[in-house]
């Protein structure tokens, strides 16, 4: 079954949708995946949460049965396409928080790992086991995952394969924080406080963060500097210093 696509106040809510298949990101899931992410583009929301149906996981990965005699054209094209949905999924202009209700295992938790938060059920289990097939993960784990964990962590974990508590997860950097309850209500109450504030600040504050991986510090200050001048000139910045000085909550209008 395609993912859903729900909304919840201001935040849209996408469910993958195979809770008997552990949510598998089949070749037509990532391709309807890819279509609700342009109508979450389009949408008036202002977040995105992504979780999975049923109590068991958040996705598994990859639907293996998909990828055996495949040709080495068609591996390439599809490990390109999948790369480019979940790099849509990362500059998406709404923040994103990946509810990982279960299992993240291979590209589930490379889709959760595109994210810009993510949350974690209490008892989730989370890994890149491609090792064990023969494989590497190919939809940005080896790029995201030394990002957020560092080189040593994300080495472990990709050459053993090994299956990570959410406790862990949360110890080295993995997830955000762990949740009693993976409700969409946990999710909100989590990116609620950020989506108050002016898209303006969060887009510039995620892409000078994002880029900061890929420069030298000094060039980084440069865009840095480029950044923060590009949020003093909006409109937000103005209510935003006004509000503090008049000891009022700021009133952003995203512009």
């Amino acid at each position: 079954m395609t993912p859903l696509l729900s909304f919840d106040d201001n935040v849209a809510v996408i469910t993958l949708n195979r809770p008997e298949s552990l949510n598998a990101l089949s070749f037509a899931i990532m391709s309807a995946l890819n279509e609700l992410l342009s109508e979450v583009e389009r949408s008036e929301a202002r977040g995105l949460i992504i979780t999975g149906a049923g109590s068991k996981a958040f996705s598994a990965g990859a639907d293996i049965g998909e990828l055996r005699h495949r040709t080495m054209r068609e591996q390439r094209e599809s490990t390109q396409y999948g790369q480019a949905v979940f790099r849509r999924l990362e500059q998406l202009r709404q923040p994103s928080l990946a509810l990982i209700n279960g299992y993240a295992f291979g590209g589930g938790l490379e889709l959760a790992m595109a994210c810009t938060f993510r949350l974690a059920h209490k008892e989730a289990k989370m890994g890149l086991p491609e090792i064990k097939l023969g494989l590497i993960p190919g939809y940005g784990g080896t790029q995201r995952l030394p990002r957020l964990v560092g080189q040593g962590r994300a080495l472990d974990m990709i050459l053993s394969g090994r299956t990570v508590s959410a406790v862990e997860a949360e110890q080295i950097g993995l997830v955000n924080g762990l949740v009693e309850d993976a409700s969409i209500l946990s999710a909100k109450t989590y990116l609620g406080p950020i989506l108050e504030y002016s898209q303006v600040a969060l887009n510039l504050a995620r892409s000078a963060v994002a880029r900061a991986f890929d420069k030298s510090l000094s060039e980084g200050q440069a865009i840095e500097t480029d950044l923060s001048t590009l949020a003093f000139q909006s409109r937000d910045s103005e209510e935003g210093m006004m509000a503090f000085l008049e000891k009022r909550k700021a009133v952003f209008k995203d512009v």
